[in-house]
């Protein structure tokens, strides 16, 4: 079985067939879908699509950097007595400086904050980063000791940046579609600096979708492709990498 640890089923991508699409996942082997917010009305969305879909889909709560302008402190007061069950994580949050920096001090504070609610919750962290990293790292480290764990969402990066993101214990790399990409490094970067054990499954649908679906929206049900990549990269069984990255899965997020 696996677990989707990212995906955006409340988008409207998913609005004409999301039960097909649940079903298409479940028949794939799919046991569970974890659900990101990017702010307080998807933090909303995703708790009722959880409900839809009760025990299987499960939501995260919390405001992604390219949505914190300068409402950031109004929005996160509205989510901060929200934070708690039924959410099993504090995400999608983080840092993106990939397109603009208008926002940067105060994507700056308001990440930090969000790390702050998982130190005092328990909950794990779902980040986000693009061209960000050593300010993250910079802000996480202050919470080290303290931070219950979580996941770097989408991770791309090379062996350095691996290192430096797997010396925070209980966080693992979440990964998807780009290590099937043909000029990905991922494959070479994952067998030679990512202890297997450090990594969960996601697919950041409906976007990133993986060879040889790639050009589609994604879904979960195409996790299939990057289960059999990532255990071509391994040299294991593909059941391996089911086995131990839905047990990795369910040690950050709770779910056992």
């Amino acid at each position: 079985m696996i677990i989707d640890t990212h995906i955006h089923l409340d988008g409207e991508e998913f609005a004409d067939d999301i039960d097909d699409v649940v079903a298409r996942a479940k028949q794939a082997g799919v046991s569970r879908m974890l659900l990101p917010a990017i702010d307080y009305n998807t933090t909303e969305a995703v708790a009722a699509v959880a409900q839809r879909f009760d025990g299987y889909a499960l939501p995260m709560i919390g405001l992604h950097p390219e949505e914190v302008k300068a409402d950031w402190r109004e929005v996160l007061a509205r989510l901060r007595p929200k934070v708690g069950k039924p959410f099993v994580a504090i995400g999608e949050v983080g840092l993106d400086f990939y397109w603009s920096r208008e926002f940067e001090s105060q994507q700056l504070e308001a990440f930090e904050e969000q790390v702050k609610w998982s130190v005092e919750t328990r909950l794990p962290l779902m980040i986000h980063c693009r061209k960000a990293q050593n300010e993250m790292v910079g802000i996480m480290k202050k919470y080290k000791a303290e931070l219950p764990g979580g996941v770097f969402h989408c991770f791309t990066g090379n062996e350095k940046e691996a290192e430096q993101l797997l010396d925070f214990p209980n966080f693992v790399l979440g990964i998807g579609g780009v290590l099937t990409f043909k000029k990905s490094n991922l494959p070479t970067v994952l067998a030679t600096s990512v202890p297997i054990d450090r990594i969960v499954l996601e697919t950041d649908a409906p976007y990133m979708a993986p060879v040889p679906m790639r050009g589609k929206r994604n879904e979960s049900g195409y996790l299939v492709h990057v289960v059999a990549k990532m255990a071509e990269a391994y040299g294991v069984a593909a059941e391996d990498i089911e086995r131990i990255t839905t047990a990795t899965a369910e040690r950050v997020f709770s779910l056992r």
